[in-house]
């Protein structure tokens, strides 16, 4: 049955949305989670049975209002902690969440929630044209969720190479042929229909009302719109929908608001197989690659989130294809077997900044080897951060090693600054549940193209894939041949959104935006935190610093705390080069003590920490 069709048949439908699912709100089995057409029978033979009553409008409206009636049968679990909280991007995401949590929605709800208003007030990040990465704690028990992009089927090894093997400079990065398959809608999809409270629809209707009515632009998201323009400037229609992104105006996206009252009315299939794909498709043909068979095939997976122990903790964080995850644990673990020769040395000084260092090169060369997409190369995780292996890594550090990449090889034998188009944030709620999700367009705002009619940035991310042996995408990282250019591919990430856990119960939910950096940010914090016992607004301001296997022997530093006098010319004199970056980071975490939250935002950008009594 058609998409307005089954639209016609949810005006008459005012019983729970999950009329096809358990009475918890599982699915019955993940595969059938998945398959479009069971859900859609069960709904419309449902349906059928139900009076005429509601109009689509006063379903969103009066769905959003009350909260969700409970099971009879079905015991309420008790609070865990004292409030929930978030920590996010803007202010908007905040007030989403707060709304949602009066409804009696829980972390994953709001976190769905969240992700959908950002794409409405955080454009040139906030996406349903990109894809991510979500680690969850539900229940006592860890998710994690892959959404990322996937290669289209018509893409081939050496689509941005010319006639002479060279890489043909913005081709992966601007327009229709950046474009990878979009996973942000099915993402928010499965983790809503699989772990959420409340409906579908009132999970989107912040983000709609958004769209609709508008939101006030602030002036640094003018800054980037102004930023990004130049670079889309003749290339693409970006100047046609974000000309008007200008400080204090208040930014209406008409298109973006039916597109999302689609996705409402329908689901999350809808982008994916309604009139949203069909303007996709629309979009790219005859420029880029993307089809509607691409759209229809492209599923988000549930996989087994990398999990470690840690200082007394356990980390649960994100595996391949991300590798932020293994080398968080490999930068955590490795700096902890070298706990003698830290033993006395100041935060950031430059005996420390050099120990770290050595650290990150290891960490990196094993990236560059290592490591790609799980379902077409066999990473070895295990092998990766076993203690044995990383103890034997140590061994070959010490304070006077020479500087250089080149006796830095992969461990087993046998990739630089990110600009901000990446965005993360943390959510617990009251009953102990945790999210930590990190998505992203890649570049600003994306590849620029926005999809005619559906209101919206696609993402470019194939720049993540390695076009050329040796040759580095936007972000400065190069990768190995688990990285190249291939078909329903997934491309090689940094995001690493994570969760810390104490005796079972969440102890730290954090991200960051950053590529490369991320995982070293990630690391830098978690260890102001715990290894110096800074509070979070402290271990979030603290000075940080970036290295990586290549370039040799550079220091990158941030502009919200610049390597300077002293510590410079010491550097210096150790034989770094030392290099500005523009990008901070945005580092958004809650930590609990005890049973209380304590959200932090990073003082580097303009996010929320809010506790939601």
């Amino acid at each position: 049955m058609s998409f307005p069709t089954l639209r016609a048949f949810r005006a008459l439908f005012d019983a729970d949305d999950r009329a096809c699912f358990c009475a918890d709100g599982h699915a019955p089995a993940l595969a059938d989670s998945r398959s479009n057409v069971s859900w859609r029978s069960a709904r419309l033979a449902r349906a059928a049975s139900v009076a005429a009553a509601l109009s689509l409008t006063a379903v969103l409206t009066a769905g959003f209002v009350a909260a969700p009636v409970a099971d009879a049968k079905t015991p309420q679990p008790k609070a865990a902690l004292d409030a929930s909280a978030v920590a996010v991007p803007d202010r908007y995401a905040a007030d989403t969440a707060q709304q949602i949590f009066a409804a009696g929605g829980n972390a994953v709800d709001a976190a769905v929630a969240i992700s959908f208003t950002l794409a409405v007030t955080y454009p040139d990040a906030g996406n349903i044209g990109g894809g991510g990465f979500m680690t969850l704690y539900v229940d006592g028990k860890p998710y994690f969720l892959d959404y990322r992009e996937t290669a289209p089927q018509r893409a081939t090894r050496d689509m941005y190479l010319d006639e002479k093997g060279n890489v043909i400079p913005g081709l992966s990065l601007v327009g229709h042929r950046a474009v990878a398959v979009p996973g942000t809608v099915a993402g928010m999809w499965e983790a809503q229909k699989r772990f959420g409270k409340l409906k579908w629809k009132q999970v989107l209707a912040p983000a709609i009302k958004y769209a609709t009515d508008g939101f006030t632009v602030d002036a640094w998201l003018q800054q980037r719109r102004d930023l990004a323009a130049k670079g889309f400037a003749g290339k693409t229609n970006f100047d046609a929908y974000f000309s008007n992104l200008k400080t204090g105006v208040v930014f209406r996206q008409p298109e973006l608001a039916q597109t999302l009252s689609r996705i409402a009315a329908d689901g999350g299939r809808e982008f994916y197989e309604g009139q949203t794909a069909d303007l996709i498709a629309k979009q790219m043909y005859g420029h880029g690659l993307i089809t509607k068979t691409d759209l229809v095939q492209y599923k988000a997976v549930w996989r087994q989130p990398l999990a470690a122990d840690w200082n007394g903790y356990r980390i649960v964080t994100a595996p391949p294809p991300s590798s932020g995850g293994i080398g968080l644990i490999q930068m955590l673990k490795m700096k902890a077997d070298l706990k003698p020769q830290f033993d006395g040395l100041a935060l950031n000084s430059e005996p420390y900044i050099h120990l770290i260092a050595q650290i990150e090169d290891r960490v990196f060369a094993d990236r560059q080897q290592y490591m790609g997409d799980p379902d077409s190369y066999r990473v070895p995780v295990d092998r990766l951060i076993d203690d044995a292996y990383l103890a034997k890594r140590v061994e070959e550090i010490t304070p006077d090693e020479v500087l250089g990449a080149a006796s830095v090889k992969p461990g087993l034998g046998d990739s630089m600054p990110e600009k901000a188009q990446t965005t993360h944030f943390s959510v617990v709620d009251k009953w102990g549940n945790a999210v930590s999700n990190t998505y992203t367009l890649n570049g600003p705002f994306g590849s620029g193209v926005v999809v005619d009619g559906g209101g919206f940035v696609l993402n470019d991310e194939m720049d993540d894939f390695e076009a050329k042996a040796g040759v580095p995408n936007q972000s400065g990282v190069t990768s190995g041949d688990a990285n190249t250019i291939a078909p329903n591919r997934r491309p090689l990430s940094s995001m690493t959104p994570t969760i810390l856990l104490k005796d079972g119960k969440v102890s730290l939910v954090i991200g960051t935006p950053g590529a490369s950096r991320i995982l070293t940010t990630i690391f830098q914090v978690m260890t102001n935190l715990y290894d110096f016992n800074m509070p979070p607004a402290d271990a979030l301001a603290a000075m940080r610093f970036h290295h990586q296997l290549l370039p040799q022997k550079t220091i990158y530093y941030e502009p919200y705390q610049p390597i300077d006098g002293d510590l410079a010319a010491q550097l210096k004199a150790r034989g770094y080069t030392l290099q500005g970056q523009t990008f901070n980071g945005d580092v958004q975490m809650i930590r609990i003590d005890g049973t209380t939250p304590q959200p932090a935002a990073d003082p580097r950008g303009a996010g929320v920490g809010r506790v939601i009594q």
